[in-house]
């Protein structure tokens, strides 16, 4: 078992409580969605939601990126919602782009991901759904 499964809820709570802008890789425009309706949820709740999808141009209103370095600028946490096994170049990119915080969605893990994170000094969250995580503060 690595530490990642052991992560604490009060590391949780605390980078819930310290994030303002959340990139979403994998959004869909798509309603009914586990990662439109999530992103739906963290809008609502006071995140700065940057969609990242190179297939579309505005998701909720808000314009899309084809990747996290077309952002621009550092975000506080970068939300996951791809197989995992397209997760470890994202997570490079992520670090690249000095993010602070890295979430994998429900159901992806990634090892790999989370040597990289760790060894990059950034906090990781893998397996957990961000919209249920924060339902619980």
């Amino acid at each position: 078992m690595t530490n990642w499964q052991n992560l604490d809820f009060e590391v949780i709570r605390q980078i819930l409580k310290d994030v303002k802008s959340i990139a979403v890789v994998g959004l869909s425009s798509k309603p009914g969605r586990a990662s439109n309706e999530v992103a739906n949820y963290l809008i609502e709740n006071g995140y700065d939601v940057i969609p990242v999808n190179p297939g579309e141009d505005e998701i909720l209103g808000r314009k899309s990126y084809p990747d996290l370095k077309s952002i621009g600028h550092p975000v506080d946490l970068v939300d996951i919602f791809r197989k995992a096994e397209a997760v470890p170049p994202i997570v490079a990119e992520a670090i690249a782009n000095r993010a602070r915080y890295i979430w994998l969605q429900l159901g992806i893990i990634s090892e790999a991901a989370y040597e990289s994170a760790t060894a990059a000094g950034i906090p990781i969250v893998m397996d957990r759904c961000i919209l249920q995580e924060h339902k619980k503060i």
